[in-house]
């Protein structure tokens, strides 16, 4: 059943795109893939018409979804059925159709760009998040790189300037290449600040962070800010944004001021939320490669102590899919919390490489404790937390720290609208 609705939607998706012709931007990388195509969705909205993918929609389901603008029904076969006929049936499409491509083993990349072929290509980033399905780092790269050859020489492709990796991808494609960087590229920021107007507590409703640069493209500069982003991860989603949209013929001022007005932390990607007992919690719950760790605990390490009950404290999970990066790239996040917090919470059997590795680099052994699940740990992070506190959550899909953030979080009763993973399978 689930081949047989593959295939149709597949055909379906590629018919409509055929028929109607959209301008398909593809998004792709190991970490910031979904932030980057909102960015991209909110810049071209401030001049055309735009569809994006409701949810997290990136792999041979997904993606027709996307391209269709229809959501799962799950497993209810007859709301499949309905589907596929309002889809057959549909004559909705607009100018652009912004993508996100995921893969996770060789092959993936060919069979989505055979559904729906970009006309311009972002490529984010590379770790090696899901090497483990994969011959090697190389091979990985070999895959995310497959978005940018599928790009008609017409087309552009886009390369983050700040990731080595990916700009070494540059001689492969035959469309034009662009950078985007926050130091330098064809679209790049200065006077990247951020603003912390914290008291002696957090409380529902603050703005926590304000994030503020200038973005350049070409001769074109303006300026942006951002509300409770606490990393620059999401400008560099803004400057991917910008690029893509000063290509189609947004003003870059047009594009800024929506991203400053719309653009936000998605659902379990660094976004900042009120906790118990006057805490802040950096919820970073959705997945976690061991590049966007590193970016978890950089924005940790942003809040400095200042009151007595201030801490910095990483509550971080196994990284998954890394096969024989495993132990190297766990260790490396150990190093890094020993410089960004003041307590570890360690959660899952990994992560006993990182709490010895962090103790290695000076951390204080009694500043470091284990959990086998995420249950475990926010129960004794509800028993430790004081006013005051920043807590970063992060790990991957499989280990579930949303549970976790609910634990600690100033308002669960919203769960379902502020945290990921709050419905269907998840909640059974």
């Amino acid at each position: 059943m689930k081949t047989f609705i593959v295939r149709l939607l597949s055909a379906i998706a590629r018919r409509k795109i055929a028929k109607f012709k959209p301008v398909i931007i593809g998004v792709t990388g190991s970490v910031g893939k979904t932030s980057t195509r909102t960015a991209i969705t909110i810049a071209l909205g401030a001049k055309y018409r735009v569809r994006t993918s409701y949810k997290n929609y990136n792999n041979e389901i997904g993606l027709p979804l996307a391209v269709l603008g229809e959501q799962s029904p799950g497993q209810n076969a007859w709301e499949w059925l309905k589907l596929l006929v309002r889809a057959l049936k549909s004559q909705d499409m607009p100018e652009y159709l912004v993508l996100e491509y995921g893969v996770n083993k060789s092959g993936d990349m060919d069979e989505l760009v055979k559904i729906a072929q970009p006309n311009m290509a972002v490529i984010t980033a590379v770790s090696p998040v899901h090497v483990a399905n994969y011959a090697n780092l190389e091979a990985l790269i070999d895959e995310k790189a497959a978005l940018g050859e599928a790009v008609p020489p017409q087309g552009l492709v886009l390369l983050n300037g700040d990731d080595p990796r990916v700009v070494d991808m540059r001689p492969r494609f035959s469309a034009p290449v662009q950078t985007y960087s926050l130091t330098n590229g064809d679209a790049y920021a200065t006077d990247v600040s951020r603003e912390y107007p914290k008291e002696e507590s957090f409380d529902v409703g603050e703005v926590f962070v304000i994030t503020r640069a200038t973005l350049h493209v070409g001769h074109q500069t303006a300026e942006l800010t951002l509300q409770n982003c606490a990393t620059t991860s999401l400008v560099s989603s803004a400057l991917a944004a910008v690029a893509v949209a000063v290509h189609l013929g947004v003003p870059l001022s047009a594009a800024t001021a929506a991203l400053s007005k719309e653009l936000a932390p998605v659902n379990g990607r660094l976004r900042l939320l009120a906790g118990i007992k006057g805490s802040l919690i950096l919820d970073d719950s959705y997945n976690a490669a061991p590049a966007s760790v590193i970016a978890g605990l950089e924005a940790l390490q942003q809040f400095t102590p200042g009151e007595e009950y201030d801490r910095r404290i990483a509550v971080l999970a196994d990284m998954a899919e890394l096969g024989a990066y495993t132990e190297a790239e766990h260790r490396a996040i150990g190093e890094r919390v020993a410089q960004a917090a003041d307590l570890f919470v360690a959660v899952g059997p990994q992560m006993r490489f990182a709490m010895e590795a962090a103790e290695a680099a000076g951390l204080d052994r009694g500043r470091i404790e284990w959990f086998k699940d995420s249950v475990d740990a926010g129960r004794y992070l509800d028993r430790i937390i004081q006013k005051g506190d920043v807590v970063l959550v992060k790990g991957s899909q499989s280990m579930r720290m949303e549970k976790t953030v609910k634990d600690i979080m100033a308002e669960p009763g919203r769960a379902v609208e502020l945290l990921v993973r709050q419905e269907g399978k998840w909640l059974s």
